[in-house]
Formats: C-alpha cells, sequence, structure tokens
C-alpha cells in the first residue's frame, strides 16, 4: 500500500480549475457586491421574499424529511420483489428536468388535474397548487426521495448484531437503535435539503410568483429581466449568497461522524415489521410514478405538435450539455487527481453559491462590453459546469484516492511518469465513476432552466426555456410534447454515458 499519495498532474490544470470556479463564485460574488445598492435598503417586497424563501425552504425541508423516515424505515424493514425497482424510482427526482415534474405535478394537482377532478365529482372545492403550497408540494416530490435515501443509509450503517442483541434483551429497537441514530442523521439531511430547496428557481418560477410566493432567485431574475435594475438585483444576489453560505456551513457542522461500530456484513431479519410500511411504500410510489406517467401518457400526442423551434431548442439543450459535461469533467478530475483540504473547499464552493448568483455577476461582468444575450449559451454551459461540480467531485474523489492507495507504491517502483499514471493505471479504473459523473451531469445541464432564463432570446432558447414559454402562452399539449422530449434526453443521456462508463470495464 502506498503510504503518501502519488503526484499525479497535480500542478498547473488544479490550478487552472480552481481558478474558474473561484472566478464563477467568488468572483461573480464580488462583481454583484460591488454593484450593491447597499445605501437604498430593501423594500417591502425585498422582506417578503427573503422571509417566503426561508420559509418555504424550512417547511419543504421538514416536510421531506418527517415523511422520508417512515419510507426508509419501511425499506430497512422490508424485503420484496421489486425493491431494487422502487429503490432506483427513489433517485429519478434527482436527474428529472424540474419543468418536467411541474408538468406532471399539475397534471396530478392543477387546475385540470386528477385530484381536482375526483373533488368536483364529489361536489368539493377544488385546490389550487399555485403559490406557497405548489412551491412546498414541488419540493417534497423533488426532495422526498433524497432525505429517504439519505435516511436509509443510517439504517444500512447500524449491524445485524445490534438488532440481535436488542432481540435477546426484548427491548424496544426504536429507543435503542433507531431514535439515536435518526438524531444524528436528520439535522443534516435537513440542512441539506433546506439548501436545495434555497435555490429552486425553477419550481419557484412555474409554481411561485406574486408578492407572497416571490423568492429571492425569482426576485434577481424579476430585477435583471423585467426592471433593468441591476443594484438591486445585486444586493438580493449577495443576501442570497450569504443564506446558501450559512445554510451549507451550518450542514457541514452538523455531519455526523460517529456510528454504532462495525458489524459482520450480515443480512438483518426484522421481526418488527407492520402493514404500515406496505402502505407507506405503495404511497411514496403513487406520489412519484403518477406524474411521471401523466408526463408519458399527455406527452404521445402532444410530439405531433412541436414546430422546428422546439426541436432546435432541442438540439441547443444538447450542445450545452455536453459543452458543460466535458467541462464539468475536466475541472472534477483537475480537483480530484489534485487532492488536498483547499480544493475540497473549492469543490464545494458551487453549493454556497447559486446559480442565479452567478449568473448575475456574469450580467454585471459582460453587460459594458456586449450584449450577453448573444453569450448566453456559452454563459449558460459554464454555469452548469461548475454547479455540478460538487456532484462529480463526490463521484470522483473516492475512486482516486482508492487507485492511489492500491496502485501509487507500485507506480513509484515502476518509475511512471505522472502521465503514463494518469493513461495506463488511473484512467482505465476511473471509467466507471467517469461515466456515471457525465451522466448525472447531463441530466442535470439539459433539464436547467436558470441563467438561461436570465440571458436568452428566442434564438437562443434552450428546451426547457422554450417549453416554460409554451406553458404561459396555455399551449399546454405542445409543452407536454416538450416535455417527454426533455425527459427522454435527460434519461437517455445519463444511461448513455452511465453504459459507456461501465461497458468493457472489466476487460
Amino acid at each position: 500500500m502506498a503510504q503518501r499519495p502519488v503526484a499525479v498532474m497535480r500542478g498547473l490544470p488544479a490550478w487552472l480549475a480552481t481558478t474558474l470556479v473561484l472566478l464563477l463564485t467568488l468572483g461573480t460574488l464580488a462583481a454583484v457586491a460591488l454593484r450593491a445598492e447597499v445605501g437604498h435598503g430593501l423594500s417591502a417586497g425585498d422582506w417578503a421574499a427573503i422571509r417566503f424563501t426561508l420559509g418555504q425552504a424550512a417547511v419543504s425541508a421538514l416536510v421531506s424529511v418527517a415523511l422520508a423516515v417512515p419510507v426508509a424505515r419501511a425499506l430497512a424493514r422490508r424485503r420484496f420483489r421489486g425493491r431494487g425497482v422502487l429503490v432506483m424510482l427513489l433517485g429519478a427526482p434527482f436527474i428529472l428536468p424540474v419543468i418536467v415534474a411541474v408538468l406532471g405535478l399539475l397534471a396530478v394537482f392543477g387546475r385540470g388535474g386528477l385530484l381536482n377532478a375526483g373533488l368536483e365529482a364529489a361536489g368539493l372545492a377544488p385546490v389550487s397548487i399555485y403559490g406557497a403550497g405548489g412551491v412546498v408540494l414541488a419540493h417534497v416530490f423533488f426532495n422526498l426521495p433524497l432525505a429517504v435515501r439519505l435516511i436509509l443509509q443510517g439504517w444500512v450503517q447500524i449491524p445485524a448484531e445490534r438488532f440481535q442483541l436488542a432481540a435477546q434483551l426484548n427491548a424496544s429497537v426504536w429507543r435503542l437503535l433507531e431514535a439515536p441514530m435518526l438524531a444524528r442523521a436528520l439535522p443534516g439531511a435537513t440542512l441539506v435539503i433546506f439548501l436545495i430547496c434555497l435555490t429552486s428557481f425553477a419550481v419557484a418560477l412555474t409554481l411561485g410568483g406574486g408578492p407572497r410566493a416571490t423568492t429571492v432567485e425569482l426576485a434577481i431574475w424579476q430585477a435583471v429581466r423585467f426592471d433593468f435594475d441591476l443594484g438591486r438585483a445585486a444586493l438580493l444576489s449577495c443576501i442570497q449568497f450569504a443564506l446558501c453560505a450559512t445554510a451549507a456551513a451550518v450542514a457541514w457542522r452538523v455531519t455526523p461522524v460517529d456510528g454504532f461500530g462495525g458489524g459482520l456484513d450480515r443480512v438483518v431479519a426484522r421481526w418488527d415489521q407492520s402493514l404500515w410500511d406496505w402502505l407507506w411504500l405503495a404511497a411514496v410510489t403513487v406520489f412519484l410514478a403518477l406524474p411521471l406517467a401523466m408526463v408519458i401518457w399527455r406527452g404521445v400526442p402532444g410530439l405531433g405538435d412541436l414546430g422546428p423551434g422546439i426541436w432546435a431548442a432541442a438540439g441547443r439543450s444538447v450542445a450545452v450539455a455536453a459543452g458543460s459535461t466535458a467541462l464539468s469533467l475536466l475541472l472534477g478530475l483537475a480537483l480530484a487527481l489534485r487532492g488536498g483540504f483547499v480544493t475540497s473547499i473549492v469543490g464545494v464552493l458551487p453549493l454556497a453559491a447559486s446559480a442565479l448568483v452567478m449568473g448575475t455577476g456574469l450580467f454585471l461582468l459582460l453587460f459594458p462590453f456586449a450584449n450577453p444575450a448573444t453569450l448566453a449559451l456559452p454563459v449558460t454551459l459554464c454555469v452548469n459546469a461548475v454547479m455540478a461540480l460538487p456532484f462529480v467531485l463526490r463521484v470522483l474523489a473516492p475512486a482516486v484516492k482508492d487507485i492511489r492507495a492500491n496502485y501509487g507504491r507500485l507506480a513509484e517502483t515502476l518509475g511512471l511518469r505522472s502521465v503514463d499514471l494518469l493513461r495506463i493505471v488511473i484512467m482505465p479504473r476511473l471509467r466507471r465513476p467517469l461515466g456515471f459523473a457525465a451522466g448525472l451531469t447531463a441530466a442535470l445541464s439539459i433539464g436547467d432552466l436558470g441563467v438561461i432564463a436570465l440571458f436568452a432570446t428566442d434564438a437562443q432558447e434552450t428546451l426547457p426555456l422554450a417549453m416554460y414559454r409554451l406553458m404561459g402562452a396555455y399551449r399546454m399539449d405542445a409543452a407536454a410534447g416538450a416535455a417527454l422530449l426533455l425527459l427522454a434526453l435527460a434519461l437517455g443521456a445519463f444511461w448513455v454515458c452511465d453504459r459507456g462508463g461501465r461497458m468493457h470495464v472489466d476487460a
């Protein structure tokens, strides 16, 4: 085993990656800070946006985690045919384009959706998905699966021997094992989801709006896009960065580091099962699968309503996703090979930043020299790459660390140069994580509706933006067709990249 990391391409590439990330995070923050009009203060509407941002994020995180606990417990206690499919379904919302999920939720909970059709048949008043309730509902749809996956890890880490000991003592499994585990796992999971909800621009754009349901990011977009009040947009961007940085720092601090110790990796045979397990699993399956099924059901007839402009927008989305994926992988690989505490901090900076804050900063930097609309696609490409970087590093860094530990001493013995070591030893063994990271980045970029909404005109619009404009024009059939196309592109990109990384990996 290698006793120290082998120096592999740890110089210039890592510094270039660090410089680009710092420019797009702290650099854009400095740009908006210099433009912020602190002396004018915040209006009543701005304070309302701050309160709503914090309030909806807190409620969304608490509801997501509260619902995730019984679902994760049911998955931990039950072994059944199709369990793997359900766990895979829990990962789908993470790569699902937000605008597609919103359309699916509208098909179920919207004015003409399944729920209101049932209420009308029963003679009851309809419900509205727009406003604070709709924003929270969409956030729960996206983040309940993430909360389940995070909390389920806590159950998985409890050794089977602890459950056997509880059975021998006739002790309460909940009091002895599960409650202490949740006390460590829930704060971190809640804060991670809270941070995600702080930066969920597309949800607020499609389901929020109005004085009572405007987030800080939505207020930034309105200030740039409609009012052209760059000073107010800059001030709000600074506030958004402060909120995200604070949440990210607190989440980092409360991440649990201790556990129950090791075991013999035996399968846990749970005796404390309940009928409620099946009810919770059925409910979460319907909640996640029904909106997706409605997108497919309504999208197939709408494919015929797609004009040339939609297909051109789809092409731009694919091109931007390809570029952002390549850039994000290069940045992530350079930082993963460099390693160290500083690069790990640089890698998580995008979590504290917001795509809209970066977009606003770039808008301010570019506006004196060029029309930002002409650079909408390159700017979106760069921002998408940096926003995906934390996830790319989370995949690549452990793999690089394992390769160094297993092959570092052998490489030193053979006297391999850095380039040869990278080509012969590291890259072949990184194919699987690189493929997964590429698929994740491509899917997230294809479905992104963020910075592009700040810059783009009709000539630069991507498929998510084109779909949003179709929904705004009440062309719901065409929007459903565009949603199905977007869903196919996002899932297809993930599958192609992930499958490509796994092909011949053992050859």
